[in-house]
């Protein structure tokens, strides 16, 4: 097995002490120029490279960030969001020579257990959150353990909301962190999403297809972009006079298994909705399966959206409608924001695109007689 190289190794091929090669390549003065130069040429034709864990110990940074996900296991493999998400995260990082420590946890205890050991342990420099919730303990534990944040998935603010409605679709920017609330220290950062009104353009378009039994497919109750898009359901429900037995969510966990249950459930019920809204394509997939299998032809008697667009929608038979957004471009952001506060910018708040419906063969008007 390969040696990794070692300062002592450098200093012996240099010809130079032990305590000059540290000053070479920690920049440090105590070296002349010309030495400085055979130091570094030497270590680069070594292949030496610092190690992270000594520099952590002597207050440098570690050159990594972290990423946590407080989700049943089984629900990752089969959803393309965490993995697009994940790859926008590590194009940026790559591009700035850091690296990504990814871990899974049962719950959202364990999490924070993870943010606990990799703050003493020095492993992260920072830390990119997903998954916001309501009562949320993580950012301030994070504010006490003064590790740099970035909270990936929040709602917008109300004005920036409403801000984004009167333009339309709105492109990616930048602004200072608004004044800090009990669920978003003024220390942390965040990428934010506009999950309210992505929920209006859904209904919109299946109101105005005539729509009027409806149900949302939620994904897990305690995520706090889960609860957004339940409440705009309600409020875009009620602003059209529809009530809650008219319109509705249930929650699943986001797998194909519970999507599909969930699909059966509000099928066999004495007047079954004329439209399923999925909180994930892999669920939408799933429930399209299940109207086959039970004869119900989509979009003839059913109609399908799929909150995530991805290649599942478009291969399926009829291509579902589908909300189109760049996901990776979210993840770009949010570790675009990470590496700024790490360099010294203030925090602040990353505005990600709009998405966009986008109707496919999975939505037309419901039959004449519902």
């Amino acid at each position: 097995m390969a040696r990794r190289p070692t300062i002592k190794d450098i200093a012996r091929q240099a010809g130079v002490s032990e305590s000059a090669v540290s000053f070479a390549l920690n920049d440090r003065p105590g070296v002349s120029h010309d030495t400085r130069a055979r130091i570094r040429r030497v270590a680069e034709e070594l292949g030496w490279q610092p190690n992270s864990a000594a520099r952590a110990l002597s207050g440098e940074r570690s050159g990594a960030v972290g990423l946590v996900l407080a989700r049943p296991a089984h629900t990752l493999g089969v959803e393309s969001f965490f993995l697009q998400l994940v790859s926008g995260i590590q194009e940026v990082l790559s591009a700035a020579r850091t690296a990504l420590l990814f871990q899974v946890v049962e719950d959202i205890d364990a999490e924070c257990a993870v943010y606990r050991r990799w703050w003493a342990e020095r492993r992260v420099d920072g830390v990119l959150v997903v998954d916001p919730r309501t009562n949320d303990p993580r950012p301030a534990l994070l504010e006490g353990l003064a590790l740099p944040a970035v909270t990936i998935g929040e709602a917008l603010f109300p004005d920036v909301g409403a801000a984004a409605g009167r333009e339309g679709a709105h492109a990616p920017s930048r602004a200072p962190a608004p004044a800090p609330s009990a669920a978003r220290p003024a220390s942390l950062s965040s990428v934010r999403a506009d999950d309210t009104g992505a929920m209006a353009q859904v209904l919109e378009h299946l109101y105005g297809l005539g729509h009027r039994r409806i149900v949302h497919v939620a994904g897990l109750p305690g995520l706090a972009h889960t609860v957004r898009r339940m409440e705009s359901l309600r409020a875009e429900a009620a602003r059209r006079g529809l009530g809650p037995d008219q319109v509705r969510s249930v929650v699943t966990d986001y797998s194909d298994a519970e999507g599909a249950a969930a699909t059966r459930r509000v099928l066999a019920e004495p007047d079954p909705p004329t439209a399923l809204v999925y909180d994930n394509d892999v669920m939408a997939v799933a429930g399209s399966a299940v109207a086959a299998e039970l004869g119900i032809p989509v979009p003839g008697r059913l109609s399908i959206v799929a909150w995530d667009d991805s290649a599942l929608c478009r291969v399926t038979h009829p291509r579902l409608t589908a909300l189109v957004r760049d996901t990776a471009g979210f993840g770009r952001l949010a570790a675009e924001e990470l590496l700024a506060v790490l360099a010294g910018s203030p925090p602040g708040v990353r505005i990600s695109e709009r998405p966009r419906l986008e109707p496919r063969e999975s939505t037309a008007p419901p039959p004449a007689h519902t």
